[in-house]
């Protein structure tokens, strides 16, 4: 599946990284998740106004999926209040590619090659082998994410499947999913008022800013996802996707002066390995 959309889910995986670095220094994840969640609503309001309606077909699995994404989203917001999550959350990224591999084989009832399979596991190896230098992960931390890569698995089949009924129209589907972002800001607005959203645009604007920008990303990083599922298989693709721990390493130590040991190093080799089988 490499040549064209390989490339293109490894940008993906670029991308997926690097919004992730911008929104590193925001403390108030919440917050942050919110403003990203606002800026894809924004977005998917605008796209969705030009666009035809997706077939009838597609829409449980919009809907599914956009309801799935909140549960996501809030998961992730809680698992970063465990101080721990940092180190056990590319569990979560390394363990959704063998869960989206099982999914789909029983719910859409495909199959991929032993090369291909071989490439899913050497990633999720290779990831979850990141996950745990550096320090023993709690029992607790590692069932967030562990948690965290299930809810990731179920929106990934989900979307998988519904792309591929939607008659070709990949950024209809995206936009309509991505319009149950606007439930974020409800969600916060409820539990910490209206005043707690809008007082940051003065008071933290850079914050602010990162996670506008880190959402626009976000929006493209897994449109890319969702396009590619309609031809390729989904657990390649999303095992593709996860590379993007790896990026996210590389782009620490490039640019934010972030240590890496030779283990981690190791670990980077075997993804990029099952990286090369998914390409073969």
């Amino acid at each position: 599946m490499f040549s064209y959309t390989g490339g293109v889910v490894l940008f993906a995986a670029v991308l997926h990284a690097s919004w992730n670095a911008m929104l590193h220094g925001n403390r108030d994840r919440f917050l942050s998740m919110t403003w990203m969640s606002i800026s894809i609503g924004v977005v998917s309001t605008l796209v969705v106004m030009s666009l035809p309606l997706p077939p009838a077909a597609a829409w449980p699995y919009i809907v599914a999926s956009g309801l799935v994404h909140i549960v996501y989203n809030v998961s992730l917001v809680r698992s970063y209040k465990r101080g721990d999550l940092a180190q056990a959350y590319p569990i979560a990224r390394g363990s959704s590619p063998l869960l989206v591999t099982l999914g789909a084989a029983l719910f859409a009832h495909e199959a991929i090659g032993p090369l291909h399979a071989a490439g899913v596991v050497l990633i999720s190896g290779g990831i979850m082998a990141l996950a745990l230098q550096g320090g023993q992960v709690s029992r607790a931390g590692a069932l967030a994410a562990f948690t965290t890569g299930v809810t990731i698995a179920i929106y990934t089949v989900i979307d998988g499947i519904g792309v591929r009924k939607s008659e070709g129209d990949a950024l209809a589907y995206t936009a309509w999913m991505f319009l149950f972002y606007w439930i974020m800001p409800l969600l916060f607005a409820a539990q910490r008022g209206v005043k707690a959203l809008w007082t940051p645009i003065l008071d933290a604007p850079m914050s602010v800013g990162s996670s506008v920008i880190g959402g626009l990303v976000s929006i493209a990083a897994y449109g890319i996802v969702i396009w590619a599922m309609q031809a390729g298989a989904m657990g390649a693709v999303s095992a593709l996707r996860e590379t993007s721990v790896v990026f996210a390493a590389l782009i620490g130590r490039m640019f934010l002066r972030e240590s890496v040991s030779v283990k981690r190093w190791l670990a980077c080799v075997v993804v990029a390995a099952g990286a090369v089988c998914l390409g073969m």
